[in-house]
């Protein structure tokens, strides 16, 4: 089952509705016990970065998200659920993010032609094409995007994706099991909806490749 996290933030309707329509075995999570439950998990989020660590940590989240990261199990980190995996954000100073991909989260500086947030349509270039969410999805294909703040991974490694807002940005992260996108898989149609499948396959396919091995 892959789990996606309910702590009170965030698309969990549209992120579940795009898995059932994918045939995929996804379910909403309230409670952080139930992750042992779940081969990945996929941490949706809308909202501010320091609301969003509030409520992660109040609910038992935080903790329990670091230590499946570092064991190296799958999450798909989306939207702000790919900044709160940093340090800290200048949304919300004096906040720690869950600190498991060093760098911060910065607000656009950007000429008043380019309106912020950025809302709408816009390219991903693949700096890894071998990240399990690219696969079979074309690079320079549109996702949608709706943020005013964007990550700046201290660990250029960490890149797997870029887009051009005024300059090129990180917008797709890719580390072992740990992949988080800056757009919304769940609202960007087929090419999303490739990628949602992706990654659950895969971490299927991982999981189970894992167990076999025990």
């Amino acid at each position: 089952m892959i789990g996606i996290v309910d702590y009170g933030m965030g698309n969990l309707g549209s992120v579940e509705n795009a898995c059932r329509f994918l045939k995929r075995d996804a379910q909403v999570i309230s409670s952080p016990d139930a992750v042992e439950d779940c081969t990945a998990l996929i941490l949706p989020g809308v909202g501010a970065f320091g609301d969003c660590m509030k409520n992660l940590r109040q609910r038992g989240f935080a903790e329990r998200l670091v230590e499946w990261i570092n064991s190296g199990r799958w999450l798909l980190g989306i939207c702000l659920g790919l900044q709160v995996l940093f340090e800290e954000s200048e949304e919300s100073p004096g906040v720690s993010g869950l600190g498991v991909l060093p760098g911060r989260v910065r607000l656009f500086q950007l000429p008043l032609e380019l309106k912020v947030p950025q809302i709408g349509w816009n390219q991903v270039r693949q700096v890894k094409p071998d990240c399990p969410l690219f696969k079979g999805i074309a690079d320079e294909t549109h996702f949608y995007f709706v943020h005013s703040y964007y990550v700046d991974p201290a660990a250029e490694v960490d890149t797997a994706g870029t887009t051009d807002f005024g300059g090129a940005y990180t917008s797709a992260v890719w580390r072992d099991g740990l992949m988080a996108v800056q757009f919304h898989p769940e609202k960007s149609h087929r090419a999303g909806l490739k990628m949602l499948d992706n990654f659950c396959a895969q971490a299927e396919e991982a999981v189970g490749g894992r167990r076999a091995g025990e």
